[in-house]
């Protein structure tokens, strides 16, 4: 087979296969590409050594068996016999489920985790939407310090272990979904700046210099990065990828990368004969980001919407801290308003930037399914000091209550692995570093970074100690008991509502309608014929629905029908959903 690596400073470049070493060519077409022909097989083990320096794993390595610092090996993605045909499924209508690998079982595999889908299809989602999965140092990890952004890590199960899980996915009618992190590469394992300039100075990061978008070299940075993503995709029979942290991606050139990204996804898709999507996190606030490319837009098919998460959490917690500033002082306003406009910050003053900050979306041109709703994520539950998840501090009222707000709304929802059980267990920042100074550093910034906001040192997980990880992993003995079970039967009725009334599945932001009370706690929203009110106080209140005639779908609590009135008497803490007929 042909070997190739893009290494355009080198002066000479050798391959290291099998213990063999072979002195690789110039490609005469390709400025900066160096090949060798050499027997090879799956598995086969190799590296590259440039200028006669140690020999370095593959930037496109489709595995890392011995991990990032060890040799790639050959994958031939032909052995696999796919089993089940695979329409795809797009994004609209969706219901997603956040899960990370490494916890979502004690095992903390791919085939482990095939063994628990069963509970996401009677659950009722769509798409598993799998944290990242390329190498990093050590066995577990959140995996967003990642490397070899074309492997998949060994100790979760590599290349097959991820076929059999998107099998098994498709199997039983789950999308699925990947987190890929293209802003940066962890800080260990990391040998793309031995090949070429993979970064650049022009432009810095919160982890460094940033990656190589748009200074000399990189029309071939970019082609590392859109075929990683396109691999992802046609390799694994993936449904769509979530794209981490866009903001950080610097690039001035006048086609930007996640334009250019989108542009290939969709001919891939095209090609294919099914639909491929991209989800960005991102905290622009730019609708510009999710508007198709005919118009104007960057063409991304989605994006996560922070507002939503901080208006409702900070109207659940009253927490005020931070970032939630001015969502805690919007009050229920706030909420109403990210409910119905997408966005809080639409070009509003941010007390947390000091500076304004975004800018209006147009609800009669933006679907609000391009707008992904959520209670919690890996982020706002593990960036807590103690990793503390919605259930340790809210009633089951209250958690009820968000559920309804995020699967009976207008956004995309998005769980969070646990969250539909009101898992017990927490999810912390864990981490598995190899080397000590490193290990050391992470630890100490972790609490020093707590302490300023008034932690003390030994109330903060340490992330080496492997019992943080292993209190991650979730308790799958939970589901079954209460007050488990109750909430996960609820969870259950919300998502069968949404796929079975069509007005819980429109689109039209410009349709949503909210009415609130700030002082007795109430809040209601109307889409089509559906009504749902929400009673977030101590005590029971009366909440004028507007009509005689509605029959209720599904309560937390029993409550009746509206009376003649119209008014809809709903106990404290609880929420219902109703039809209008």
């Amino acid at each position: 087979m042909q070997f190739e690596v893009w290494a355009p400073q080198a002066d000479r470049m050798t391959l290291h296969r099998e213990g063999a070493t072979h002195a690789m060519e110039r490609d005469p077409e390709r400025p900066g590409w160096w090949t060798a022909d050499a027997e090879a097989t799956d598995g086969t083990r190799y590296g590259f050594a440039v200028d006669d320096g140690p020999v370095r794993p593959d930037p496109r390595s489709r595995r890392q068996p011995d991990g990032p610092d060890g040799l790639s090996a050959v994958v031939d993605h032909g052995r696999y016999a796919w089993r089940v045909p695979w329409a795809g499924r797009g994004l609209p209508g969706a219901v997603l489920y956040e899960l990370h690998v490494g916890t979502y079982t004690p095992e903390g595999t791919l085939d482990a985790a095939i063994e628990r889908l069963g509970h996401l299809a009677e659950l009722g989602v769509t798409h598993v939407e799998l944290m990242p999965l390329c190498p990093f140092p050590g066995t577990h990890g959140w995996g967003y310090e990642g490397v070899s952004l074309w492997a998949v890590h060994e100790p979760y199960g590599g290349p097959e272990a991820l076929k059999r899980f998107v099998d098994a996915a498709h199997d039983l009618g789950l999308g699925v979904v990947l987190d890929v992190v293209h802003n940066h590469l962890g800080p260990s394992g990391n040998y793309l700046p031995v090949f070429g300039p993979y970064f650049t100075e022009r432009h810095h990061t919160p982890w460094g210099a940033a990656v190589n978008l748009d200074a000399p070299g990189s029309d071939e940075v970019r082609a590392y990065f859109l075929g990683s993503a396109l691999a992802w995709l046609r390799d694994y029979r993936l449904d769509g990828l979530r794209l981490d942290a866009v903001h950080a991606l610097r690039d001035t050139r006048a086609c930007h990368f996640l334009e250019e990204l989108s542009t290939a996804v969709d001919a891939l898709g095209a090609e294919v004969g099914r639909p491929l999507f991209l989800i960005a996190e991102s905290d622009l606030n730019d609708p510009r980001l999710v508007t198709p490319r005919a118009e104007g837009g960057t063409g991304l098919h989605a994006q996560w919407n922070d507002d939503f998460h901080h208006t409702l959490h900070t109207t659940l917690t009253g927490e005020s801290q931070g970032y939630y500033a001015d969502f805690a002082r919007a009050g229920l306003a706030g909420l109403a308003k990210t409910l119905t406009g997408g966005y809080f910050h639409d070009g509003t003053y941010s007390s947390f930037r000091g500076r304004s900050h975004g800018r209006p979306l147009d609800r009669t041109r933006v679907s609000a399914h391009r707008l992904l709703g959520y209670t919690q994520t890996h982020d706002q539950v593990g960036n807590r000091a103690q990793g503390d998840r919605l259930s340790a501090t809210l009633s089951p009222g209250l958690l009820a209550c968000a559920a309804a707000l995020t699967l009976t709304g207008p956004f995309t929802p998005m769980l969070f692995m646990g969250e539909e059980w009101a898992a017990g267990t927490p999810w912390q920042f864990f981490t598995d570093h190899t080397d000590p100074e490193l290990a050391e550093a992470v630890r100490r910034g972790r609490r020093r970074e707590f302490a300023e906001h008034g932690w003390a040192e030994e109330d903060v997980p340490d992330p080496q100690d492997p019992a943080t990880r292993d209190r991650s992993c979730l308790d799958w003995s939970e589901p079954s008991v209460e007050p488990h079970a109750r909430m996960l039967a609820w969870y259950r009725d919300l998502i069968a509502l949404r796929r079975t009334h069509p007005d819980l599945s429109d689109p039209d932001l410009s349709d949503v309608k909210v009415a609130y009370d700030e002082d007795a706690r109430w809040f209601g929203f109307r889409r089509g014929d559906i009504r749902v009110a929400l009673n977030l106080g101590k005590e029971p209140t009366a909440i004028p629905l507007g009509t005689a005639q509605a029959q209720v779908l599904a309560a937390w609590t029993p409550v009746n029908p509206p009376g003649p009135d119209g008014l809809l008497t709903l106990p404290a803490e609880s929420c219902v959903v109703l039809t209008v007929p």
